[in-house]
């Protein structure tokens, strides 16, 4: 009951102030009055929304409907609330010295608002309004392919020049247009590479999400060296009530035979070997392992058998992992390939200028390449999208990586 408290008398705050900044720049009474009928409506549509989630069902088009249209309606709130209370305060404080030099003339202890502050409030409030309103209808399906060259002095000579493709966090039951998907799914074969991978989290939560999407998931072409999976941290199914144990564990056996279905090999704590010419290359796959989540993982397990000489690829979802246990291991993992944190599907990256996610303040490494004495990690943007249903900035990626003898060329 507290919660609701405080919700509702952070809305109310938040209401009073961007309508005051409305205000201050329109006396128009029907633009007002619509104002204050559609805010209304969509709170009431968000409460009751929340109210009626239901955990043994999980995340589905309601819920991110809901979440994109809280973050629609409160962000761009937010900014003109900080505005127009930095305002507020400046009227106190100058209201007080107006006072106290007995220079007060107006007849009201606070000077009124300024029209300036309110049309400022407003245009900042448009850029994150008009970046999530993008993000839902364009920026999910905004699909990019970066291709990243990787040097490795011991990389096997066959293997100059081998090309991987890889996609992560698919998250298939958020989708809602297949044209779109069809369309990445064309571009994922166009990069011809040698071999693709998918690192982890096939669905949100229950494997008939995959249902629908299956046949065109089945375009993928066949690749020359294969096509290999792991399993991602919601592919466990933690995330909602269960009717039973035996409902669970069924879900997750029908979750990992979607990788089948789809033409993946699905590496579980295991690896194997790729051969190429007289050369190979260890393709090692671990079960999701998070510091922060499900710890099915086990790394020890899945190398069993390789030495440090043997060059390895590692698949491991959570990046969280190579940060606590694979980068300082003595088995030296020349590559780990992640995804899961999607870049928190908001941020801002210009190359070679910035790169800002707030995930960054919980992960090491969030998004792109990142290197450590010789050791490398690439952690994927994401496939699809989770909760919030679009990308501002952070936009749906398919990698490819070639891979090249030699060292880096500065």
């Amino acid at each position: 009951m507290l919660r609701w408290i405080f919700f509702f008398l952070f809305v109310a705050i938040v209401e009073v102030y961007a309508f005051q900044a409305l205000k201050t720049i329109t006396k128009t009474k029907w633009i007002l009055v619509s104002y204050q009928v559609i805010s209304l409506l969509a709170v009431l549509y968000i409460v009751y929304q929340f109210t009626q989630f239901d955990r043994r069902v999980g995340q589905n088009s309601k819920t991110l409907i809901t979440f994109g249209l809280l973050l629609l309606v409160f962000i761009p709130k937010l900014i003109l609330t900080s505005i127009m209370l930095l305002e507020d305060v400046f009227r106190v404080f100058s209201g007080t010295i107006t006072h106290f030099l007995g220079d007060n003339d107006r007849g009201s202890f606070l000077p009124e608002r300024r029209r300036f502050v309110s049309q400022v409030a407003l245009a900042m409030a448009a850029i994150p309004f008009s970046s999530l309103l993008y993000g839902m209808t364009k920026g999910k399906y905004n699909f990019r392919v970066i291709k990243q060259t990787l040097f490795f002095p011991d990389l096997p000579e066959d293997f100059d020049g081998f090309t991987i493709t890889q996609i992560s966090d698919v998250h298939s039951g958020s989708f809602d247009d297949p044209e779109k998907i069809n369309y990445a799914i064309d571009m994922i074969n166009d990069q011809n590479a040698d071999m693709i991978l998918f690192t982890g989290d096939i669905v949100n939560t229950h494997a008939t999400e995959m249902h629908p999407w299956i046949d065109i998931f089945n375009r993928i072409q066949p690749h020359a060296f294969g096509k290999f999976s792991v399993l991602g941290n919601h592919d466990y199914g933690e995330y909602i009530e269960w009717p039973s144990d035996a409902a669970k564990r069924q879900n997750f056996e029908d979750i990992k035979d979607l990788h089948r279905q789809i033409g993946f090999n699905l590496l579980l704590n295991e690896h194997t070997k790729i051969k190429k010419g007289n050369g190979e290359l260890a393709l090692v796959g671990v079960e999701n392992w998070g510091k922060n989540f499900k710890q099915a993982g086990d790394l020890k397990k899945a190398s069993e058998g390789l030495t440090k000489d043997d060059f390895k690829i590692l698949m491991s979802h959570d990046p969280s992992h190579w940060e606590y246990e694979v980068k300082h291991d003595e088995k030296h993992y020349h590559l780990t390939l992640s995804g899961h944190t999607h870049g928190l599907q908001f941020g801002i990256e210009i190359p070679g200028i910035i790169q800002w996610s707030p995930v960054q303040y919980v992960y090491k490494q969030w998004a792109g390449l990142y290197e450590n004495v010789g050791r490398y990690i690439y952690v994927n943007r994401g496939f699809g999208f989770h909760a919030y249903p679009g990308r501002v900035g952070i936009w749906p990626e398919i990698t490819v990586f070639e891979l090249k003898k030699g060292e880096k060329v500065a």
